[in-house]
């Protein structure tokens, strides 16, 4: 297992993919990214075992001491880049173009 490169204390873990096992996680503190590791994904929280999945950890000693997913947080997160997403792709019309 890889350690975590951060000081001792309470993060905000994005979990940005899960392959063979290992999982990607981003950490932020005060909604700036302060950090990323690739950890066993058994480390994590069944729940919390898929991709943007967000998670309240604990780090001590370069090492996630608990780690709490965060169902309400991830689906807001979810649907706020849905929603990013739904208006980036939409096109506006070209001159001449009618509606």
């Amino acid at each position: 297992m890889t350690a975590i490169d951060l000081a001792d204390g309470a993060y905000t873990a994005v979990v940005d993919s899960i392959e063979d096992g290992l999982a990607t996680v981003f950490f932020e503190s005060d909604g700036d990214e302060v950090g990323n590791a690739v950890l066993d994904a058994d480390r994590l929280p069944d729940e919390g075992r898929h991709a943007d999945a967000i998670l309240d950890v604990r780090i001590e000693a370069g090492s996630i001491s608990t780690a709490t997913y965060d169902a309400e947080r991830t689906s807001t997160r979810s649907e706020a880049a849905q929603d990013r997403f739904d208006r980036l792709s939409e096109r506006p019309p070209k001159d001449g173009d009618r509606e």
